[in-house]
């Protein structure tokens, strides 16, 4: 069964959040309920990783302005039938940023969330369930940017720096500004 590394992935995270407490309940079920859980072709949603990516130094964060909705989030995507999240975060990131040299600071979950999609001219309105990941570049490469941004940014541990109030991204700098990693 593709979901089992998924589902004992969510059973061993420990959320820090209340709103992360019900998307871990949430996504569990969801992913014992659909066998299609990491495929696009499930309408009313479906899997993706993201990666909460920092610098060689772990001082920044690097952020995208995303072209399509206009705001600023981790970078990420869809698993598109792969049932390895971190391996689809770790993927994201580079295609997204350009810079190939990434690894994971950790193979545990470092953030979860669920957010709605609106509907477009390809698919209906549906929901992402996201699990996230604590990513690190290992070389000096510098970003490059794709189509799927308007604007990509390294963000400083420095609240004043974030360029967004959405919940879900305030939630992961917080996180990492308080961790000792």
């Amino acid at each position: 069964m593709k979901r089992n590394k998924l589902i004992q992935l969510l059973t061993e995270y420990i959320p820090s959040a209340q709103e992360e407490k019900e998307a871990k309940e949430r996504m569990l079920a969801f992913a014992h309920q659909h066998e299609d859980c990491f495929e696009r072709s499930l309408e009313i949603g479906h899997f993706t990783a993201s990666a909460w990516l920092l610098n060689k130094d772990k001082s920044k964060v690097l952020l995208m302005l995303h072209a399509k909705f206009n705001v600023w989030c981790q970078l990420g995507g869809h698993c598109d039938g792969d049932h390895d999240v971190l391996s689809i975060a770790v993927k994201e990131a580079q295609e997204e940023s350009g810079i190939q040299n990434i690894v994971p600071v950790s193979e545990k979950i470092f953030d979860l969330d669920i957010h709605r999609i609106p509907a477009n001219k390809k698919e209906k309105e549906h929901d992402h369930y996201d699990v996230r990941f604590l990513l690190q570049v290992t070389s000096n490469e510098q970003f490059i940017q794709n189509r799927e941004s308007k604007e990509l940014r390294w963000i400083a541990k420095n609240r004043d720096e974030l360029p967004t109030d959405s919940l879900s991204v305030v939630r992961m700098f917080n996180k990492w500004t308080c961790a000792k990693n």
